[in-house]
């Protein structure tokens, strides 16, 4: 076998794995799995501890506004 020929079942070896591991994400749905399981709760965690500054004790004023 000639280098081309080695290089294209190497190819299309390499291409049917990905297609293999795309279509097991795909039938067994680890994308949304991750993102139930792992990433929500970790985004949670995160953003429900981030200090906010209490917006009901900043003073309305009209004045701000107009000028």
């Amino acid at each position: 076998m000639n280098t081309i020929t080695k290089f294209l079942l190497k190819l299309i070896g390499i291409a049917a794995l990905v297609y293999g591991a795309l279509f097991a994400v795909f039938y067994y749905d680890l994308d949304g799995k991750f993102i139930y399981y792992i990433w929500e709760p970790l985004m949670i965690k995160r953003f429900d501890n981030m200090k906010r500054p209490d917006t009901t004790k900043i003073p309305y004023s009209m004045k701000d506004k107009v000028e």
